[in-house]
């Protein structure tokens, strides 16, 4: 037992109790533990989404090459958080993140309706003999593939591509107890195009 908490503990860095709680439910089985504290961070994370979080810190990246640069914002509810090693090890991984798989978005909610409508426009066009019924079901699990690849909360992790960025999120806020709110992003390549 003891040596199935540790790896789940590595896996997560959910607290002993936590992990002891999750495996006891999972009947010593890791990977559904690991989802049960997922499970867990998703809730906790609906919970706590209405408290203002004002503090945080704003992170910077240059990739080694310096050509590619990232300034990201993520807000917690206290400075005491801010100053958290998990807290900032987070905001760090979240900026490399962005470098590497660039991101235009943080959230569905920001992609504009306009980019939204020809997006599906797009993806519509080689559909276009397809049934009603049956155009809006590939459409819209077309558009999931446009959301995993533009907004950050639902690509994969660069360091861990088994864990969505909100995922990792929701851990974090189970974690550490405070809403946690990646606010906003730039990210700048060299010769990109404006």
């Amino acid at each position: 037992m003891l040596d199935a908490i540790k790896r789940l503990r590595e896996k997560t860095s959910a607290g002993v109790m936590d992990c002891k709680k999750a495996l006891k439910e999972a009947k010593g089985d890791v990977e559904k533990a690991i989802e049960i504290l997922r499970k867990k961070g998703v809730k906790l994370a609906s919970l706590r989404s209405s408290r203002a979080a004002k503090d945080g810190r704003i992170e910077s990246y240059i990739h080694s090459n310096a050509k590619i640069g990232v300034l990201v914002e993520v807000n917690c509810e206290t400075d005491f958080v801010a100053r958290n090693e998990d807290f900032k090890k987070f905001v760090k991984d979240i900026a490399i993140h962005i470098a590497a798989m660039k991101p235009r978005y943080v959230k569905r909610e920001d992609v504009p309706a306009e980019v939204l409508e020809k997006e599906k426009e797009i993806l519509a066009a080689p559909l276009k003999d397809k049934p009603k019924e049956t155009l809006d079901k590939i459409l819209e699990s077309k558009l999931e593939g446009f959301y995993e690849e533009a907004c950050l909360l639902d690509q994969l992790f660069v360091k861990d591509p088994k864990m969505r960025i909100k995922d990792l999120l929701h851990a974090l806020i189970a974690k550490i107890g405070e809403n946690i709110v990646i606010r906003r992003f730039m990210r700048y390549q060299l010769g990109e195009e404006i």
